[in-house]
């Protein structure tokens, strides 16, 4: 079996020259004496890059985690398979674009050169039409990549060039946060993109992929975070559709360096501990109660998912003000989707992608052949002369039959890897989850940002608003470091300084161009 190794094995820290600099908070390098006491709920990304920049500072942190080992929404476990092998799985594959500026940061606190991730060649598309889209040969710099994208997809005719609604794609080409969400948070994606006439293939191949993956139909999902998406991954950013992967499981890879790095500067790390209170006591401090007794801090960072945070919210009912928890309560989930990973007796064909999205085949929105990038799949593919596979199936209706869409996946597979068929599926495990926050149509002013109604409290994760153009993991880490930045300038102490892709349309003729549709 082949592992791909990518330019990620010598990257040094670099940016598109316009990436934006969001400065740090200022003051002294760090605490001098007695150092205020801070507890982190959460440790997923959010919640280990909050604790991480804390902790540097000097603050003493300890960090709160229900489940057995960190990561969030990235975490991974041990299970045996079948033929007795101890393998790991996870909540399945993610994509580390390089405009992640701030999530990358938090990595190279362990891995400087950020050797643990490996770059894929391409990002496949394929529909069950029999159309194929690449971003291999898309340049990476706008407007050259939308013009690339367009004269490359076979998607796009000239017919359909044609008949599209220039004036409706106006807010494309200028997105600025919050302005976005002022203009377009009241519109569906689906309508949004109806507007602009997009040719139906193009629809469905490329902008349908997109948008699901937010874990969401893209008629609930509001236009203005898909709009947003597009400015950070195509329109707005040099860094292009191109992306790593961890060549090992996270755990291995991410999360257990990171472990280490916390308690190394004194973090107090308790997984398995679930926080069930916060009581904000009279004059200073809170206590945060969880299964095996109350802790008293001077300040929190709440960096939890958006049901864990309704959960803890609802559970302390002395924590902020009435606006701010009614707002928290009203946070939506996105719905269930299905990550399904299958150990195979045979090979793939050896053309077959690392990652192919896909589109028009039933419930499966994604195909991983796990054994071309990640270490330890690859280490059983060439012991087996197998190989591992992930399936992927988003916005899952909650009333769907769970194992008849677990079948309907693995059916689509056949279709589009058809030496599949005759493969025996020596072991699989499938994961069922709906905890990604929802990003619906008119629900931005209901999402939290990053101060609370207490000074003493933040707040950190992928749906807070930060007023800046990220998303997705680096939503969450950008979050995370920002609830921390927070915190550390009501004391004094230098914060860190983050960057984000411009936050702006790099063209001031096709900036004027968006000033006139929006009149």
């Amino acid at each position: 079996m082949r592992l791909l190794r990518g330019n990620g094995r010598s990257e040094k820290p670099s940016r598109d020259r316009r990436a934006a600099v969001v400065p740090a908070p200022v003051g002294r390098p760090r605490f001098r004496g007695e150092a205020p006491t801070v507890g982190v709920v959460g440790g997923g990304i959010a919640g280990i890059a909050a604790a991480t920049l804390l902790a540097e500072r000097g603050a003493r942190v300890t960090l709160y985690e229900r489940e057995r080992g960190l990561g969030g929404r990235l975490a991974g476990w041990p299970t045996k398979l079948a033929d007795g092998t101890t393998v790991t799985m996870s909540r399945g594959f993610h994509a580390f674009f390089r405009q992640y500026y701030n999530l990358r940061c938090l990595l190279r606190r362990v891995d400087p050169n950020l050797g643990s991730l490996t770059r894929l060649p391409d990002y496949p598309l394929r529909h069950s039409s029999g159309l194929h889209d690449s971003f291999a040969r898309v340049p990476r710099t706008p407007p050259l990549s939308a013009m690339g994208f367009v004269a490359l997809s076979p998607t796009f005719g000239l017919r359909d060039l044609v008949r599209m609604n220039p004036r409706a794609a106006l807010p494309l080409l200028d997105v600025r946060v919050p302005e976005v969400y002022d203009r377009i948070d009241s519109v569906s994606a689906t309508d949004f993109l109806d507007r602009i006439r997009f040719p139906e293939a193009a629809h469905h191949l490329a902008f349908e992929v997109f948008s699901r993956s937010f874990f969401a139909d893209p008629r609930e999902l509001s236009a203005a975070e898909l709009v947003l998406m597009f400015h950070i991954y195509f329109l707005g950013s040099s860094e292009g559709l191109l992306f790593d992967v961890p060549d090992e499981p996270f755990p291995a890879a991410l999360w257990d360096p990171l472990h280490r790095h916390l308690e190394s500067h004194g973090v107090r790390v308790r997984t398995e501990c679930s926080v069930r209170e916060v009581r904000p006591l009279p004059g200073h401090g809170l206590d945060i109660t969880t299964d095996d007794g109350a802790d008293r801090h001077d300040a929190l960072v709440l960096a939890l998912d958006s049901g864990g945070l309704r959960r803890v919210v609802a559970a302390s009912p002395d924590l902020g003000d009435a606006d701010w928890r009614s707002r928290i309560a009203r946070l939506r989930t996105a719905p269930p989707f299905l990550v399904s990973r299958l150990w195979l007796d045979r090979p793939v064909a050896r053309e077959r992608p690392g990652f192919l999205g896909t589109s028009g085949y039933g419930p499966l929105d994604n195909v991983s052949v796990l054994n071309r990038w990640e270490g330890e799949a690859a280490r059983w593919a060439e012991r087996t002369r197998g190989s591992v596979l992930e399936l992927h199936a988003y916005a899952v209706a909650p009333n769907a039959d769970r194992s008849a869409v677990q079948l309907d996946a693995v059916r689509h597979l056949h279709r589009i890897y058809p030496e599949t068929r005759s493969a025996r599926i020596i072991d699989e495990r499938h994961e069922w989850r709906d905890d990604c926050p929802m990003f619906p149509v008119g629900g931005y002013r209901d999402r939290p940002g990053v101060r609370s109604p207490d000074p003493a409290v933040t707040v950190a994760g992928d749906m807070v608003r930060t007023d800046l153009p990220v998303a997705l993991m680096e939503r969450a880490a950008t979050s995370g470091f920002l609830a921390a930045n927070a915190l550390l300038e009501g004391w004094g102490v230098r914060g860190q300084t983050l960057w984000t892709v411009p936050r702006a349309g790099r063209s001031a003729v096709l900036r004027g161009l968006a000033a006139l549709g929006s009149h």
